[in-house]
């Protein structure tokens, strides 16, 4: 950096003043911040619930509708990302911890969005009194909660994965374990969590109509989004303006694309794990122009010295509260048998506490034959989610791997996947029922496509992040090694990318049973077609608003998700973990 400061023949320091590329960069971020406040103001408006928010299908209101739906968007992302970084690292570096934060994820994972919506909204709402903020803010937890367990998953994936030498090599030298958390394994973690970013914002606008439409004291409140048109479009049978609301997807998802996930899928190539350099790399006008800019980087220098040194500070006087939660905890801190037994008897404890007071309410509110037909319904759901997984499986493992091995292919696919995976079910609403009700064909199997249209992405990208990290050196010595067709597939495609490709499964699975409430039960105008399944049924009473079924059908899924995460998913993880790690 010395060159930046030399001194010029007037005594000023050029590496203070801003070059050319500074000169384009600084209108685009004062630009980004006017349109971030002027949205956040928005969002902040005087309210009193009851009031109708004015909305229109005028296409001339969507960008404003684009821009209040990427403030919240962006919102949930933030809030996931602090989420899986805390979590996640709590999960992976302590046992007994994660004996409980997994399966708490899983639980978090399969509860439907119309379940947090109909639990959090009013708190929301209390704490914001007489403002739109408190609506603003139940949509974002929404979106939150369609981003932040995908983004969990993946960073403990990667965290219980890193490679045994790197392991060794930071401890010969000696890293802290905060300093091993950020040059060892977040940098290791990085290309598989920017793509589990991507495909997490892309499930957020799969479900941005279920977000941004709220039920409360009886009524439903469109907040002013994309999602919000999308509804009122459907529920006016509007074509047009379904066109429309693709084409501002459209537009959207290319500028998120240029403007934040090309950067970063560029940015992390740097942290491959790999000994020689790949024969292609991810490219970024943006993250090229950030690159070039001189009082830019200056700022940015800056602003990182100063949180060096508060660190530094910190440490000094011996708190070291944060960095405790990188420290790579022991199994078991006392005696085997008797921590394992004691910690063990505590959970069964609790969850049959649990277990006892949901029996009682359930059997007050609702009863015993009721729960029996509830669990009928969800094994048929269950079958749904399993037959869309395999079949997804054979599609897009296939794909992924061969767009992963090529990075300049997948950055030109990119937003288009991102645009498929972004695409809400209800836009298929149109197609769908006229398909069924002109042909007569049956409710049961021709709506299960879109519990999978949303989902499957999860695979997908998954799958490309898991390929994309195969060390170049490794795929080259298989091709010393003459591995052709399937054989190559066998000993070095399939078990490279099987631990990324049990998290993509693992979000999928969840994300199928959170899909089948829009799924199983299709409207459009005045047209309503029913599948048998959990969630038609939880759709059906949520409108209703009759709690104690709703509670009813969230707890059964719950149950199915986390017995097949229990007996599927998490043996399959164990082995990704034991076996099949880049050692």
């Amino acid at each position: 950096m010395a060159g930046l400061f030399a001194p010029t023949a007037v005594g000023a320091t050029p590496g203070l003043r801003p070059n050319v590329w500074d000169l384009v960069a600084l209108p685009l971020i004062l630009g980004a911040l006017v349109l971030l406040a002027y949205g956040a103001a928005q969002m902040a408006t005087p309210y009193n619930v009851g009031d109708p928010l004015p909305l229109t299908l005028d296409p001339l209101h969507l960008p404003y509708y684009l821009l209040r739906t990427a403030l919240r968007m962006g919102a949930g992302l933030v809030l996931s990302l602090l989420f899986t970084l805390v979590y996640a690292t709590i999960a992976a570096k302590s046992a007994n911890a994660g004996r409980i934060l997994i399966p708490a994820l899983d639980i978090l994972q399969s509860i439907p969005i119309l379940g947090f919506l109909s639990i959090t909204v009013t708190g929301f709402i209390s704490l914001f009194p007489g403002s739109l903020l408190g609506m603003e803010c139940a949509a974002i937890f929404a979106i939150f909660t369609s981003q932040a367990w995908n983004m969990t998953f993946s960073l403990y994936q990667s965290l219980r994965t890193v490679p045994a030498d790197l392991t060794e090599t930071a401890a010969m030298l000696h890293l802290s374990p905060w300093r091993r958390f950020w040059r060892l394994e977040m940098p290791f973690a990085m290309p598989s969590l920017v793509w589990n970013m991507m495909v997490s914002v892309s499930g957020g606008w799969f479900f941005v109509v279920a977000s941004e439409a709220i039920s409360v004291s009886g009524q439903k409140i469109l907040l002013p989004g994309v999602g919000s048109y999308i509804a009122l479009a459907i529920a006016d049978r509007n074509l047009p303006a379904i066109g429309w609301a693709i084409a501002t997807m459209l537009v959207a998802i290319i500028i998120y694309d240029q403007v934040m996930f090309r950067p970063l899928v560029a940015w992390s190539e740097k942290f491959k794990f790999e000994e020689t350099a790949g024969e292609e790399a991810p490219e970024s006008w943006l993250l090229t122009l950030l690159q070039r800019t001189r009082l830019l980087r200056q700022m940015v220098e800056i602003v990182r010295d100063l949180v060096e040194a508060v660190m530094i500070r910190i440490r000094s006087r011996g708190r070291r509260i944060v960095p405790t939660l990188f420290r790579v905890t022991p199994r078991v801190r006392w005696p085997g048998w008797l921590g394992s037994w004691w910690w063990s008897t505590a959970l069964a404890l609790g969850a049959a506490a649990a277990a006892v007071s949901i029996g009682r309410s359930v059997s007050d509110g609702v009863g015993w034959g009721e729960v029996v037909h509830v669990l009928l319904l969800g094994l048929a759901t269950a079958t749904r989610v399993v037959v869309l997984i395999l079949l997804a499986s054979l599609v897009w493992v296939p794909v992924g791997v061969w767009v992963g091995l090529r990075p300049r292919l997948a950055q030109r696919l990119q937003w288009i996947a991102q645009f498929l995976a972004a695409f809400p079910a209800n836009l298929m609403f149109p197609i769908v029922v006229a398909m069924i009700v002109r042909f007569d064909l049956s409710v049961d199997i021709w709506v299960s496509p879109l519990m999978i249209l949303g989902t499957q992405w999860y695979l997908l990208f998954n799958v490309i992040a898991g390929a994309a990290a195969l060390p170049s050196d490794l795929r080259a010595a298989a091709g010393n090694l003459g591995l052709r067709g399937w054989l190559r597939w066998k000993r070095l495609y399939l078990p490279g990318i099987f631990p990324a490709y049990i998290t993509g499964a693992i979000a999928a699975s969840g994300g199928s049973w959170n899909a089948s409430i829009v799924a199983e039960l299709v409207t459009w105008g005045n047209t309503t077609l029913t599948a048998t399944g959990l969630g038609a049924y939880i759709a059906h009473w949520t409108h209703r608003g009759d709690f104690p079924r709703i509670v009813l059908g969230i707890g059964v899924m719950c149950l199915f998700v986390m017995g097949l995460n229990r007996f599927l998913w998490r043996r399959l993880y164990v082995l990704a973990e034991q076996r099949l790690r880049l050692d």
